[in-house]
């Protein structure tokens, strides 16, 4: 073995023989039990980021734990390779995306493999790939047979600098969560997915998950929204029409004011038309599509409105109410309507407050006094209490109330008892060339008509014209124009591609059965291998990817397809990796390479740092100190393994049988027993972190711990050989995970000749935990004054009369008077005197 420790050589030498050899190959049978560990597949950028190293880390860590602890495991690696920077890049170098990505990709795969991770190369997908696609447009077509796509106009959102619709879900704060432009509404034909069928299956089964963090399904939770309520039909005055309002109030349905109506409600045009208030109102309307719907709708954006002219009537009192239009009301949420409540939602009241509407209490108090229902309020009522104002219902508390009153809504037919759901259906759609094409033609006789499964793929043309603001696709007639698959006749292409968020949503389900070109995988792969075991990925996909990918799996389901509920059992959301307290950015110029860090420290460092430096779900602070550090241990524990080697390989040539060594550790001095016990313990503690709590720092933290041990013990003039080799083993064996290329190398170096990473993982010698002796904190009124060693087995009567008369206790309870002996078995004895 090389006196010093050489990274340089090391590390290419190890990455090449387990790729030659396909170390890592998934057995397509085994006995073994499965284990599915996946971290989300990277965008093709071009270069490694530290988050991603972070995340591939981990994920790595655990696969190859599983694998020693005896699992079947897969862990796949591919790229989410559709999308605008692709499509951007060609615009700005006039470089097709094709080109572009895939010199991306092979540059990243170079990357990932220099960092020693265990992947099955084989299984590798792009979704850029015809091969793969050709899928998801399947996916596609299989939605719409079961009624889970469609096509309307809708007023979208739209990012002027993509040129392009976003999902609700890709607008941040008002804004593109890509480039940060304002987003802007504009009316299109769109493709829908119908996610909204879902909405109750997907929140309800969240409990199902208890291994993902609770911040992640509550964030699910809330973008679902499910709310009950009841959908109320107002009657317009003088007009045979009527709208509904949904409402989880209707115990205040006697307080509404006025009721208000979104801009973009087909009704206000028909309210207004002819009027003297058209002109004004289409100027409000057009004035709205200019914002979008968080302007709109912050708390923070001033509440404007403007009476329409028209009048509706409230369906149990008849009231008369006037009906506005405002900023805060958005079409496609609920029915595009609500009731204005002023005395009991503080929006409203505020609101009312501007305009100058009435303020009816209908809600007081439990405890208020004769007369409070009359008299002006100074703010929004919220809270329950006791009906007023509200005819035969007056007296009920707010839970009776809103029953009654829910009871007398569908008793005269005006309304009926609804659950509602924040959740929108998906708007697949984009106006880009870069995406998996939208598998529908148009035909004049036929109309829409889905392309037949075996013409698919519909392929990506590559005579395209790429232009800032424009569909490329809509440049090329090879694309464009096309035969009806139904009759035969002339017909063109839809020019829409798909979200990227609709490839991503089932790769994990590829990955099982990756080279099928029958079928998309097959029954027996997937239902062998899903769900996912342990999946590693960001927090800001818990709206996005998160929630799509189990929509998919549920639909896919319910297709016939695969057995599997939800597509992942377990989640692990990293942090972020940050420098000097930001998150890393190009933007913020606070980037580290990690190419540059493991051309400086290697791979094994970069790994270990990036795992001990914090939990994995917290934010990691950038220390160049603390990669030195890393870099510094392993050095140790080469110098170590040099300084014991020869040692190890003696104790190798005779082979000692267990009967043996049980007689071996059995006539140990303390300081071997001591050792032993040290090495146990490590792999307890190490076992229960990386298995069960994924605290790999506190593992990492372990490790090093016990290599200080063995280097104060190999000091030891009666140090045991075979105790010595017991630990430095356990130490390669536990940190191979981690450092697997060093750790291989040291292995080996040591007289293995097969791999350290196909051991199983060691297991707890109970026996070497029991301590003899054990070492007792002597306390005197809470303050440490002495520690004696004691048998461990000591009962708390005879610690107590050792402790009294140990020459330290006596030097400080001299002339004073003991007055309470607290005493915690083999750890320690505290004297309370006076």
């Amino acid at each position: 073995m090389q006196e010093k420790y050489s990274f340089i050589e090391i590390e290419p030498k190890w990455q090449k023989k387990w790729l030659e050899e396909k170390a890592y190959k998934t057995e397509e049978s085994s006995a073994k039990p499965k284990y599915y560990a996946l971290a989300m597949f990277p965008y093709p950028s071009g270069d490694l980021h530290m988050g991603h190293v972070r995340n591939y880390s981990i994920a790595d860590v655990i696969a190859r734990f599983k694998r020693m602890q005896g699992f079947n495991v897969l862990h796949p690696i591919g790229w989410d390779s559709f999308g605008l920077p692709a499509e951007n890049a060609a615009i700005k170098h006039q470089t097709p995306p094709a080109d572009w990505t895939w010199k991306n990709i092979a540059n990243m795969q170079r990357q990932l493999k220099g960092m020693g991770l265990s992947y099955d190369w084989d299984r590798e997908v792009a979704t850029c790939h015809p091969g793969y696609y050709k899928w998801t447009q399947w996916m596609f077509l299989e939605f719409y047979k079961h009624g889970l796509v469609y096509k309307k106009k809708a007023a979208v959102n739209w990012c002027p600098s993509c040129t392009t619709v976003l999902a609700n879900e890709q607008v941040v704060d008002g804004a593109c969560e890509r480039c940060d432009t304002p987003v802007t509404k504009k009316n299109l034909e769109q493709w829908f997915f119908k996610i909204t069928d879902y909405a109750e299956t997907l929140l309800q089964d969240l409990d199902d998950l208890p291994g993902w963090p609770e911040k992640v399904k509550t964030m699910q939770r809330n973008w679902i929204g499910r709310s009950e309520g009841v959908e109320v039909q107002f009657a317009l005055e003088g007009r045979p029409e009527k709208f509904s309002v949904y409402t989880t109030r209707v115990d205040t349905l006697f307080g509404v004011s006025y009721v208000v109506l979104a801009p973009e409600h087909p009704l206000v045009l028909e309210l207004v038309k002819g009027t003297k208030y058209e002109e004004d109102v289409r100027a409000f309307i057009n004035k709205m599509n200019g914002l979008n719907e968080i302007a709109r709708t912050s708390t923070e954006a001033e509440k404007e409105g403007l009476f329409i002219g028209a009048y509706c009537l409230n369906p149990l009192s008849g009231e008369k109410l006037p009906i506005w239009i405002a900023n805060y009301v958005l079409v496609e949420y609920g029915t595009g309507a609500v009731m204005g409540v002023p005395a009991h939602d503080e929006r409203d009241f505020e609101f009312a407050a501007k305009y100058q509407l009435p303020i009816k209490t209908v809600i007081v108090p439990n405890d208020s006094e004769p007369g409070e229902k009359d008299k002006p309020l100074k703010a929004a009522y919220t809270d329950d209490g006791i009906l007023v104002n509200s005819g035969s219902f007056d007296g009920l508390s707010s839970d009776e109330g809103w029953d009654k009153i829910a009871d007398e809504v569908e008793r005269r037919g005006v309304g009926q008892r609804k659950v509602n759901f924040r959740l929108r259906d998906w708007l697949i759609s984009r106006q880009r060339y870069w995406g998996a094409p939208i598998p529908m033609v148009y035909c004049e006789a036929c109309g829409t008509v889905p392309v037949p499964e075996e013409q698919l793929p519909v392929m990506l043309p590559e005579d395209v014209v790429f232009k800032t603001g424009e569909n490329p696709l809509t440049t090329s007639k090879s694309f464009m124009e096309t035969t009806c698959p139904k009759c035969g006749g002339p017909a063109h292409r839809e020019t829409d591609t798909m979200d990227t968020f609709a490839c991503s949503s089932w790769y994990f389900l590829r990955y099982t059965d990756p080279r099928n070109t029958e079928s998309p995988f097959t029954k027996d792969a997937v239902d062998q291998w899903m769900n996912v075991d342990q999946y590693v990925g960001g927090v800001e996909h818990a709206i996005l990817h998160l929630l799509y990918a189990r929509f998919f799996t549920k639909a896919l389901r319910d297709f016939g397809y695969l057995k599997a509920n939800e597509p992942f059992q377990n989640l692990l959301t990293q942090g972020m990796v940050c420098m000097d307290g930001s998150k890393m950015s190009k933007s913020k110029g606070n980037i580290v390479s990690p190419e540059a860090i493991i051309g400086k420290y290697g791979a094994d460092t970069a790994r270990l740092f990036i795992l001990f430096a914090a939990p994995p779900e917290r934010d990691l602070e950038w220390s160049d100190q603390g990669v030195e550090g890393c870099y510094r241990f392993l050095n140790r524990i080469w110098r170590l393994v040099a300084q014991y080697e020869s040692i190890i390989k003696e104790t190798r040539k005779v082979p000692v049988s267990k009967a043996d060594l049980e007689k071996e550790w059995a006539n140990l001095d303390s300081a071997g027993k001591e050792m032993r016990r040290q090495t146990h313990l490590a792999i307890q503690r190490v076992t229960v972190d990386v298995g069960t709590r994924y605290n790999f720092n506190t593992a990492i933290s372990t490790i090093m711990e016990w290599v200080n041990a063995l280097y104060l013990y190999k000091e030891q003039p009666t140090a045991n050989p075979l105790v010595g080799r017991e630990a430095i083993e356990g130490i390669f064996l536990l940190l191979a995970p981690f450092a697997p290329h060093i750790t291989e190398e040291l292995w080996q170096g040591i007289g293995h000749t097969n791999s350290v990473h196909e051991q199983p993982w060691p297991e707890v010698d109970e026996k070497a935990l029991v301590q003899d002796e054990v070492t007792v904190v002597l306390q005197v009124n809470g303050k440490v004054r002495d520690r004696i060693q004691v048998p461990a087995e000591i009962s708390a009567a005879e610690l107590e009369k050792i402790v009294v008369s140990q020459p330290k206790v006596v030097e400080w309870t001299q002339g004073k008077t003991v007055v309470k002996v607290i005493t915690v078995p083999g750890k320690l004895v505290n004297l309370v005197v006076k």
